[in-house]
C-alpha cells in the first residue's frame, strides 16, 4: 500500500558533517519519507529544527535541485542575497548548478517543521562556500583541497 506508516519511519538526528561543522545542525531531526516510500529518483524529508538550529551549513549542489515547503514555525533563509523569513505555506527552490549557498536557521522560540525535496544523482558535488568543506560521492566530506576529514567521534 502506498500510504507511509509515519510511526515506522526511522528519524535521523543531527548531521553527517565532520567536526566541528556538525554542531550547528545537532538538533535537526530528519524523517526520510521518500526512503520509507521506496522512492529512488528524488528524496523527501520531513525536517524539524529546534529553536536556534540550522538546517545545514550553507551549501549548493552542482547536479541536484532542492525544494523546501515550510509547514510550521518560522525559518530564516540565508543566501548570497541576504536573509528572508519563511512561514507556513511559503516555499523556496534551489536549482542545480546555481552557486548561491543557502540554509535555514530557526530564530523563533518554537520548533519549525518543513518538507525538503531533492533530486538524487550520482557524481554530483555539494559546495559549502562559508567553510572549508566539500562533499562528493567518491570521497565523501573533504576539505576544498581534497584532503579527507578524519572520522567524527561522538
Amino acid at each position: 500500500m502506498p500510504k507511509i506508516d509515519m510511526t515506522a519511519v526511522k528519524h535521523r538526528e543531527g548531521s553527517g558533517y565532520p567536526a566541528p561543522f556538525h554542531e550547528t545542525a545537532a538538533g535537526r531531526i530528519k524523517s526520510p519519507l521518500g526512503d520509507a516510500g521506496g522512492l529512488s529518483d528524488f528524496g523527501v524529508n520531513l525536517v524539524t529544527l529546534p529553536p536556534g538550529g540550522w538546517s545545514s551549513q550553507r551549501h549548493w549542489h552542482s547536479d541536484e535541485d532542492e525544494f523546501v515547503l515550510v509547514l510550521g514555525g518560522e525559518l530564516t533563509l540565508i543566501t548570497d542575497a541576504g536573509e528572508e523569513k519563511l512561514g507556513p505555506g511559503e516555499c523556496a527552490a534551489f536549482p542545480k548548478g546555481v552557486a548561491d549557498g543557502h540554509h535555514f536557521i530557526n530564530r523563533g522560540s518554537a520548533p519549525a517543521v518543513y518538507l525538503e525535496v531533492g533530486t538524487r544523482v550520482d557524481g554530483g558535488t555539494c559546495c559549502y562556500p562559508d567553510v572549508d568543506l566539500m562533499l562528493t560521492d567518491e570521497a565523501g566530506f573533504t576539505r576544498k583541497d581534497g584532503t579527507r576529514y578524519p572520522p567524527r567521534t561522538r
